[in-house]
């Protein structure tokens, strides 16, 4: 059986769609599973079990037209059994339309669009969470009687010597293993979700105070300038460090695999933290639902957001003033119910 899942997007995105790939490795294992990605989110998914091929949409197949159906035309060469368009766009639907041999071409409910799919599906309930959502478009075969081995948890592997080699890496620059490790995302890739740097500076201070830890500032080539700026502000604490290079998404998950909990701005690293299952507790942007994005009934993984500390005027409230809604105190107070969930630390108390 030949299956290909469909999920361009970006690393958040890829990651929670993942458990269906997931899922459906462990209804068939004998299925060879490919996923359609995005090139810079791609090198996540190597060396994943539950993956047999990825297939990296490139920057110049996205601008170019002809590119793009040739690249789709020679992907669904391999008659496919199942094809599940996770993106539902016209462009991604492509898949579908070249795949008119596939048994289930499944895409989510577009209204006057999808005629190429056998089944759309209808968006679920705000009851589920993403990575539930997405596993309700494998409901067309459990209604054909297929036992679904349905697992909304998603997972990413990394190879020793991958984490051997960024541990190398860190050690160099200055990260003694010997205390708690804290990567702090106190950047997004979009900048309504930048927590206040101000309040985050508060967080640092008291993370570092607190814990006689060490913070890692994590960033892509673009973001160093902004790194650099925070460190700088915080005058160059030595406990703060910002000098490790990560040259892609895979390195900087092999970073996080050597870290001990995870902390600040939600988005895609944080995912990437709960992939490899490392505690981590998220901030959540006004335009943001954590209910959304975080995994149900999972200690391990939590956040927070501006609507759960309340204000009786919150809807008056400007973007920044509900930001502001959510206290470093706060803040501080939920991350240590999860650090007293790292091993490091419960040895040292």
């Amino acid at each position: 059986m030949k299956i290909l899942v469909v999920r361009f997007k970006q690393i958040g995105d890829a990651i929670l769609s993942s458990v269906i790939c997931k899922s459906l490795k462990e209804t068939y294992p004998e299925a060879e599973i490919d996923y359609v990605l995005y090139e810079h989110v791609a090198p996540l998914f190597k060396n994943q079990t539950y993956i047999n091929n990825v297939i990296t949409i490139t920057k110049e197949e996205q601008k170019n037209p002809f590119k793009y159906i040739k690249k789709v035309w020679d992907v669904t060469r391999n008659d496919y059994d199942i094809v599940v368009d996770i993106m539902s766009t016209p462009k991604s639907e492509l898949f579908t339309l070249f795949s008119r041999k596939a048994k289930y071409r499944i895409g989510r409910y577009k209204p006057k669009r999808g005629y190429t799919y056998t089944h759309s599906i209808q968006e679920p309930s705000s009851e589920f969470d993403k990575a539930e959502k997405f596993l309700k478009m494998l409901d067309p075969l459990i209604k054909d009687g297929v036992d679904m081995k349905l697992n909304p948890s998603y997972s990413l592997e990394f190879l020793p010597e991958e984490r051997e080699k960024l541990r190398k890496r860190m050690e160099e620059a200055g990260v003694n293993f010997d205390k708690l490790i804290i990567p702090l995302a106190i950047n997004s890739r979009r900048p309504e979700k930048i927590y206040p740097i101000d309040l985050m500076k508060k967080i640092a201070t008291e993370l570092l105070e607190r814990y006689d830890s060490q913070i890692v500032l994590y960033y892509s080539p673009n973001e160093k300038d902004f790194a650099k700026k925070f460190h700088e502000e915080l005058e160059w604490d030595k406990r703060i460090i910002s000098d490790i290079y990560t040259g892609d998404i895979r390195e900087l998950g092999a970073l996080l695999s050597n870290c001990d909990i995870f902390v600040g701005n939600e988005g895609g690293p944080r995912h990437l933290a709960q992939a490899l299952d490392i505690p981590s507790f998220a901030i959540f942007s006004p335009g943001s639902n954590r209910n959304d994005w975080l995994s149900r009934g999972n200690k391990r993984h939590e956040g927070i957001e501006p609507r759960d500390v309340g204000s009786e005027n919150y809807d008056e409230l400007s973007y920044e003033e509900r930001y502001r809604l959510i206290k470093p105190e706060k803040v501080l107070e939920e991350v240590h119910k999860k650090i007293n969930l790292v091993p490091k630390y419960i040895e040292k108390k």
